[in-house]
């Protein structure tokens, strides 16, 4: 057996049972043992970006950790962007980075660089193998490090030989880090907070936000002592929609953050950090909580917050609060699509059981506000700040889950960025719609640069615009394999979305927002 083949068979003898790939000449060995064992799907991307981006989605919506298959530097750094947004959402991967085999690597070929550095920003954990002999090992401890709590990016480096060479063992699965324990002192303090009423906020995040039972804990302690609780702006999953609690997110937009946050005096953490601004901006603060709120951190990011909510109910006699839920969606009339019409659409036409693909930035904000009466779902979103995750992402979701629908709500010029992601999406049948929102502009760009104080020219603004020429994405779509279809009023948007979801494979939706 080559290493190649061990690494294969250890890795799937832990559970991973995906890989997301795209390879070159040092990961060949590795296609040929991918191939050779048949343990894993292989799901070819078209970019790094879309492999990444890819295996983050799968990892949000099926708990589990995806391999992908990427090469050397180059190809790493083409990937980084989606890790950098997986790391940021705490989900678990395992990379397998092709290296020039080590006797190659004294005579700085073409490809050769720091794969190492190229990976450490980007990883939780990093591992080179030295030997066919100990990939097998090592590919083991990697997926414990991706598997341990709170779920991390762990990253294998393979020099090629490595993979070749005979002498291959395959190794037993590691015992991943689970959640550690609470500390009692925190409790009490939280307790004590949770006495200031209105005046306390609980600011809930990661896994909490992925259990019905926590969610409606949560509620159930805000009835029974009459504090708040706010979600982080940016989530790795939150199931909402009918039938459970709605909470709102901390806004992006500076300003709103700050009035929302204005009263607060004490802030209970539970798996989320105090939140800041997502950038500074002159005479504004990187820090949105009052200076004179206290902070305390219930469960920190590595510990077991859903017991930290469990916990906190039965100190407080909380009891999981009944939801009342918000009235269901209306259709929208036949209108122009601005904002106000998009979020009705996209409300109304949510299918049951939908897994919501969030990247719709300035045009897609106000959705999530809109949708708490909408059809259960699961809302997975962008995390990092770095633009396009939207295609890839939905691809994975639809990965883990093909038995569920997928609709992704993508912003125009953030889906150029992976748009190769809708050949994956139908070369692999996923069940995904796609819904372009088509303003023509990076819009949240422009406000961006209003507020820094700019007064900008047309030389500023063509740098933030995308009309000249305008994109076609339905041609596109059509030219990756995926059929679209164009819409310029909100009762058509809904229309085409319900017809979308009850077909197989993917297709797109271009909305053109006036």
């Amino acid at each position: 057996m080559n290493g190649a083949e061990s690494l294969v068979r250890t890795l799937s003898g832990g559970g991973v049972d995906v890989c997301f790939a795209n390879p070159g000449t040092s990961e060949m060995q590795f296609v040929d043992a991918l191939d050779r064992t048949r343990l894993m799907r292989c799901i070819l991307g078209l970019f790094e970006g879309v492999v990444t981006g890819a295996a983050d989605g799968y990892a949000r919506m099926s708990g589990r950790p995806a391999a992908t298959l990427l090469h050397l530097a180059p190809g790493l750094a083409n990937a980084s962007a989606n890790l950098h947004n997986a790391k940021k959402a705490r989900v678990p991967i395992v990379n397998i980075v092709g290296d020039h085999a080590l006797r190659h690597q004294a005579y700085d070929a073409p490809l050769s660089a720091d794969v190492e550095g190229a990976a450490l920003p980007f990883s939780d954990f990093v591992r080179i193998t030295r030997s066919a002999a100990e990939i097998g090992a090592d590919g083991a401890e990697t997926l414990a490090a991706a598997k341990s709590a709170p779920g991390r990016i762990a990253t294998l480096i393979a020099p090629s030989d490595t993979g070749w060479d005979e002498g291959g063992v395959v190794a037993e699965p590691r015992r991943p880090q689970g959640p550690a324990r609470i500390d009692s002192s925190a409790l009490d303090q939280a307790v004590a907070a949770l006495a200031f009423g209105k005046e306390t906020m609980i600011l809930a995040g990661d896994s909490i936000l992925e259990q019905d039972e926590t969610l409606a804990l949560l509620a159930g302690i805000a009835e029974k002592t009459g504090c708040r609780v706010a979600l982080p702006s940016a989530n790795r999953r939150i199931e909402r929609g009918r039938g459970r609690a709605n909470f709102p997110k901390i806004p992006f937009a500076v300003d709103l953050a700050l009035e929302m946050l204005k009263d607060v005096r004490h802030v209970i953490l539970i798996m989320a950090r105090q939140p800041v601004a997502f950038f500074a901006y002159p005479g504004k603060p990187s820090t949105l909580l009052p200076d004179a709120c206290s902070r305390l951190t219930l469960a920190d990011m590595h510990e077991d917050g859903p017991d930290a909510v469990r916990q906190l109910a039965d100190r407080v006699g909380a009891r999981p609060a009944k939801v009342k839920d918000a009235p269901r969606p209306v259709d929208p009339q036949a209108i122009p699509i601005d904002y106000l019409a998009l979020e009705a659409a996209i409300a109304a036409a949510l299918p049951e059981n939908a897994i919501v693909v969030d990247e719709g930035l300035t045009s897609g904000r106000g959705i999530y506000d809109a949708t708490p009466g909408a059809a259960p779902m699961s809302w997975i979103a962008i995390t990092g700040g770095s633009i396009g995750i939207g295609p890839p992402m939905a691809l994975g979701a639809a990965i883990a889950c093909p038995d569920r629908p997928v609709v992704a709500l993508q912003a125009d010029g953030s889906a150029m960025y992976t748009i190769q992601a809708l050949w994956s999406q139908a070369r692999e049948g996923a069940n995904v719609t796609t819904v372009i929102f088509a303003n023509g502009t990076y819009e949240i760009l422009k406000q961006e640069l209003f507020r820094v104080g700019a007064n900008p020219g047309r030389s500023a603004l063509d740098m933030l615009e995308i009309n000249r020429p305008a994109l076609d994405f339905v041609s596109i779509a059509k030219g990756m394999g995926v059929p679209g279809v164009r819409v310029s009023d909100a009762a058509a948007l809904v229309r085409a979305i319900r017809d979308s979801v009850r077909e197989p494979g993917p297709k797109l939706i271009e909305a053109t927002i006036v």
